[in-house]
């Protein structure tokens, strides 16, 4: 392309300047929503940007008097940025956009706006501005980048007598100080910020293949193809949640334990759900309904009446329920639903007969919705079906959001054969299935990832028409609070393939045992990084508003957090087992309202790598591990300078961090034994850390349960847990293999032999640690002489919930009743 650059034209691009807004992260702090949930208030949209100018950082769109623009026609890499915690914005654009004049003195690089009687003169590199005879300091000083001049936004906008507006990265210029409400206008808000910072869009099916290549680099998947591999991505095991359990006010007026999960207010699905008065279990591909009580003389509560009320059966085979919700009377089933497609080889000369299956596999997520007011008689009140495989869900209130995944078959793509961007179906408003068209898809731009994200969301107590929203290139972990959604996906760039795995120990014989010897890898090529991109939640309605990306890989989704309109993440980079620069290391990283970095800690723990990761408020808690367990205090408070406070290093490590207080937090994990610079685990450990002092963190109290090979669900899923602080409860699933004293003495690794899966249910408080109450077991005596290794898994138990001073431990295969003041069984039932 022919280049002609001279003097004329590098002053016709310096004319074009631009100008920083100085927007404090306190403004965006300051403009944080309550919980619920906002709608659009009195006036639309385009009445509030009647003579307004909007834009939104990092985006070249912008409104003009209600016109869609570019902030420069003719360079889309002009757009406000923060820097230094202060927008800044093009002058030129800026000025014009309100109505002012702008000259532009390249001797002195000099900007002089006018409006009315106003002047304000600046200079590039200098934080001195001219307010008509007076003048004022600037935080940032102008700068010019992409060949245009960038000036502080408020600075500039207030002293020619406009008004600034700022929300989420949000900028509108008006005459109106209240143009809009933060505190009511979440919806119009929304609205506005979609106008401004629209992601492109795919548009055609030619240019999907062009993005699909880009992705894929040529790689053809084949996803989806039947008797093929179909790869499904799931969240990661869950590593922290809120203080307590929720108690609410069951129809009998007692109090109940509610699924433990990560923010409060945010619902979960889990296999086990309880109003307080029925139990609902997702149960061998039926949803069974449990009374959990009968009354008795007067208002006593007896669990000996407990019965199975109902059992609902699908009528689709093909459809697997694997979680649910309960709300009042609604109950929603989340699963997968697998069709087998015929597919359409008529205009595809290629393929002959048996080249390919006749069937393309199908594989969809489904949310039922169900009337349960009578349980004897539950009604199915609506189907909401997205292609994909099951990410995860969230039900904030009475809207939920489903995640599902979808891969497209290149293949199929480059020989124009069936569609191959997903469908979704919703039975409130038609049976029939409608496609996604590419006109209605958008797309991250240097994403990595050929897969398409569909994020659908609905009332259930309505019969609105679901939406969905369709992205291609994103969708690993999320992670969710009452106001945003965010969706994180791991980026890897290994150009030498050469990835070193490591062995766990296979034998107790230390001659035997088997590790892998690490790779030399290019520590310049093996990057990875973790792109998170925020949607806004209000309602039904989902609002694209941001992406950021740090270094590294996250755990799981509760590396992720949100506190006070900061961002928190937590990864590792690089590998335990690494070779010089590309030993692992740990880091924090604090993304403010527009997903830009503002504060971080790296490089913690070398050579280890994270385990578990819990936020709570202005600290953080991270375990790393390799041979011993440092437990890492972080103090948050400051988002532009976090700190590490103390550490403790103790043998084992902790998979999952769940808060006692504010000052004393449990860690679930394993025990552990170093043999020559190698760590083995053993039994599985409880511990109650101690806080108070931020500096020098102890370890409390601890108990170790049975020996290697010990295992327990709440180690990979949080939702196993059942604690209350103020009933002292603890209790969680525990198959405990157990090595006798002899063995012991001959080989101190060795494997244990079952002797018991159940609950383990202990009182728990900072004075006397644990005590152990009891242990519940579904398993009879004849059961375990005959198990060894292997037991019935149907009596696995893998719930534990409390209703009133009743605990409840649920398998398969039964259900049973204990009090909790003395551990005396009060009930039983067997679920055929």
């Amino acid at each position: 392309m022919k280049k002609v650059i001279n003097a004329l034209c590098i002053v016709v691009m310096l004319t074009l300047v631009v100008i920083p807004l100085s927007i404090s992260f306190a403004d965006s702090v300051k403009s944080q929503q309550s919980p619920e949930v906002k709608g659009v208030e009195d006036k639309s949209i385009d009445e509030r940007l009647k003579d307004a100018v909007a834009l939104y950082i990092g985006s070249s769109q912008a409104i003009v008097n209600n016109i869609e623009t570019q902030v420069d026609s003719t360079n889309a890499n002009v757009k406000p940025y923060i820097k230094d915690g202060r927008t800044l914005v093009p002058v030129r654009f800026i000025s014009e956009s309100i109505g002012a004049e702008v000259d532009w003195d390249q001797q002195n690089s000099k900007v002089t706006v006018r409006l009315n009687n106003k002047v304000v003169e600046l200079v590039i590199g200098n934080k001195t501005m001219k307010v008509g005879d007076k003048n004022e300091a600037l935080d940032v000083a102008p700068e010019i980048s992409e060949g245009r001049t960038y000036l502080p936004l408020r600075s500039l906008v207030e002293a020619l007598g406009k008004k600034v507006f700022y929300d989420r990265g949000l900028i509108v210029i008006s005459d109106r100080e209240d143009i809009f409400d933060v505190s009511k206008d979440k919806g119009l808000i929304d609205e506005a910020i979609s106008r401004v910072n629209n992601l492109p869009v795919v548009g055609s099916i030619e240019n999907l293949k062009k993005i699909l290549e880009n992705y894929s680099s040529g790689y053809e998947r084949g996803w989806g193809q039947y008797g093929g591999t179909d790869m499904a991505v799931a969240d990661a095991p869950a590593a922290e949640a809120k203080v307590e359990n929720s108690l609410a006010d069951a129809g009998a007026s007692m109090e109940y334990s509610t699924t433990n999960v990560q923010v409060e207010g945010v619902d979960e699905a889990d296999v086990v759900k309880t109003d307080g008065e029925y139990i609902y279990q997702i149960n061998r591909d039926r949803v069974v309904v449990i009374k959990a009580y009968d009354t008795v003389a007067g208002n006593a509560y007896s669990a000996s009446g407990m019965k199975i009320e109902s059992i609902l059966n699908f009528d689709d085979d093909n459809f697997t329920p694997e979680e649910l919700y309960v709300d009042d009377d609604y109950l929603i089933a989340i699963g997968s639903y697998y069709q087998k497609v015929p597919m359409d080889t008529s205009s595809n000369k290629r393929i002959g007969a048996g080249v390919l299956p006749k069937y393309m596999s199908k594989t969809s997520v489904k949310a039922i919705v169900f009337n349960i007011s009578d349980k004897s008689k539950i009604k199915k009140l609506r189907e909401v079906e997205v292609e994909g495989y099951y990410v995860s869900s969230r039900k904030i209130g009475s809207v939920l959001y489903l995640i599902s995944n979808m891969y497209p078959n290149i293949y199929y793509i480059n020989d124009d054969y069936n569609k191959v961007t997903p469908d979704y179906r919703d039975t409130a408003v038609s049976d029939k299935y409608i496609n996604m068209e590419c006109s209605d898809i958008r797309y991250f731009p240097n994403s990595t990832e050929s897969n398409f994200m569909n994020i659908a969301a609905f009332d259930i107590r309505d019969s609105e028409e679901v939406n969905v929203q369709t992205y291609l290139g994103a969708g690993e972990n999320i992670y969710a609070s009452s106001e945003n959604l965010y969706v994180s996906v791991t980026n890897y760039n290994y150009t030498l393939f050469d990835v070193m795995i490591t062995a766990d120990v296979v034998s107790a014989n230390e001659d035997s045992a088997t590790w892998a010897k690490p790779a030399v890898v290019d520590s310049t090529a093996n990057r990875e990084t973790t792109t998170v991109y925020k949607f806004s939640l209000n309602g039904a309605k989902v609002t694209y508003l941001n992406k950021g990306e740090v270094p590294g890989r996250i755990l799981n989704q509760f590396s992720m957090d949100e506190n006070n309109g900061f961002f928190r993440i937590a990864t590792t980079v690089g590998e335990v087992w690494g070779i010089g620069d590309n030993v692992s290391k740990n880091n924090i990283y604090i993304l403010d309202d527009t997903m830009t970095i503002t504060g971080k800690i790296e490089d913690i723990a070398p050579g280890e790598m994270i385990y578990s990761v819990r936020f709570m408020g202005d600290r953080g808690y991270v375990v790393t591990f390799k041979t011993v367990d440092p437990l890492f205090v972080i103090d948050l408070g400051d988002p532009s300078n976090p700190k590490i406070l103390g550490a403790l290093k103790i043998p084992g490590y902790s998979d999952y961090l769940h808060p006692y207080d504010e000052n004393h937090i449990i860690g679930f994990g394993k025990d552990t034994v170093e043999v020559k610079g190698n760590a083995y685990y053993k039994g599985m450990k409880i511990a109650l850390f101690d806080v108070t002092d931020v500096a020098n963190p102890i370890q409390k109290f601890s108990e170790i349960i049975g020996d290697r090979g010990t295992e327990s669900d709440l180690l990979s899923n949080h939702k196993a847990l059942l604690f209350s602080k103020s009933k002292n409860l603890l209790a969680f699933p525990v198959t405990v293999m157990e090595v006798s004293e002899a063995i012991k003495d001959e080989d101190s690794l060795a494997y244990g032999e079952f002797v018991f899966q159940g609950a383990y249910v202990y009182n728990i408080d900072t004075e006397n640690g644990f005590k152990l109450k009891g242990k519940i077991t579904h398993l009879s005596g004849d059961e375990y002489k005959k198990s060894g290794y292997y037991y019935n898994h149907q009596k696995h138990v893998e719930r534990i919930l409390y209703i009133g001073d009743t605990l409840y431990t649920l398998s398969k295969g039964m259900v049973k009743a204990h009090e909790l003041g003395n551990m005396e069984e009060s009930g039983s039932i067997v679920i055929p």
